[in-house]
């Protein structure tokens, strides 16, 4: 618990270096210029670029119509607002129906970066930036909302989002990763699917040909609960370039055909055992394949390392998805 907390506290310490960084590299320079960047401001780490995940959004501020800022947190403003009319949403919306405020986002994709941090499968660290743009959306109360979602993120709306500035680089977090399963563990201490996936690689072929962190980042999440005990989640996810490669054998398939199409599986991922990691994520490969793997190998037809058919009669035994 104390080396998980000096991680921890290590971890913040590298914070202000990287906030700095961010300021100063520009988003149309790309991940490789970040990533030189960190390598000056924290020589000591080696970061490179791991993934890239976009597609989300979250609520920015207020403009007016000539584009000075009303506020910077939208949620902010409409709470204090409803509180100034004891809550009353009609008349708030009556307030401003004639005033043209609109709404911002902030859309963007968030990098994950990983340096290696010791020998273990979760030695690692892996530090998440966000690359942000603040887009102009809705006319607020042009909707005629009547409720506080159809204000504040309405669906469908018909604006089209419209640049407020330039996209740019803020932190997210950094964190060793073997230290926060730590914490998942001392907070629960049975093994979560994601204990059960880095166990697994140890003990696999994977852990003797490439890193974890060379295929895998880790999406976490917490949050306290309504006993304001702390929850954790921890998700693992591929960074393969695109969709995990398609696993050409049918159900009931074995033998050397299965051999076959499982190699083919982990020379397209690049690393051995791949098929069995993207089973319990993914989903790419069949749960049947497992039980054919072990089938062959106690009928005497051993493609796989016995550390490997270990590895999957144990999951056989006590299965877990993530």
């Amino acid at each position: 618990m104390k080396q998980t907390l000096a991680w921890t506290e290590y971890c913040k310490s590298l914070a202000p270096a990287i906030v700095e960084t961010c300021a100063k590299v520009s988003v149309s320079s790309g991940p490789v210029a970040l990533v030189k960047a960190l390598g000056a401001a924290l020589p000591e780490w080696k970061f490179r670029h791991a993934l890239s995940r976009g597609g989300w959004y979250r609520l920015g501020g207020i403009l007016d119509h000539q584009g000075e800022r009303v506020s910077d947190n939208l949620e902010s403003w409409v709470e204090n607002a409803l509180d100034e009319r004891d809550g009353d949403f009609a008349a708030l919306c009556d307030d401003f129906i004639d005033k043209k405020l609109y709404a911002t986002r902030l859309v963007g994709q968030t990098h994950y970066l990983v340096a290696s941090a010791g020998d273990s499968t979760d030695g690692f660290l892996q530090l998440e930036i966000e690359d942000l743009q603040e887009m102009r959306v809705h006319q607020l109360f042009a909707n005629e909302p009547s409720t506080l979602e159809e204000l504040v993120d309405p669906r469908g709306g018909a604006d089209q989002p419209v640049p407020v500035g330039l996209p740019f680089y803020t932190f997210r977090r950094i964190q060793h990763i073997g230290a926060f399963l730590g914490r998942m563990l001392a907070q629960k201490p049975e093994p979560a699917p994601i204990h059960r996936m880095i166990d697994d690689w140890s003990k696999s072929s994977a852990s003797n040909t490439s890193a974890y962190f060379n295929h895998w980042v880790i999406a976490t999440r917490e949050h306290l609960d309504r006993y304001h005990q702390p929850v954790f989640r921890a998700q693992p996810i591929a960074t393969l370039a695109g969709e995990a490669p398609e696993f050409a054998a049918a159900s009931g398939t074995t033998g050397l055909k299965l051999n076959e199409a499982l190699s083919h599986f982990d020379r397209e991922s690049g690393y051995p055992m791949a098929w069995y990691f993207h089973m319990l994520t993914s989903k790419a490969v069949p749960y049947w394949v497992a039980q054919a793997v072990v089938e062959d190998s106690l009928g005497g037809f051993a493609y796989l390392p016995q550390r490997d058919v270990d590895v999957v009669r144990h999951w056989l035994h006590q299965p877990y998805a993530l």
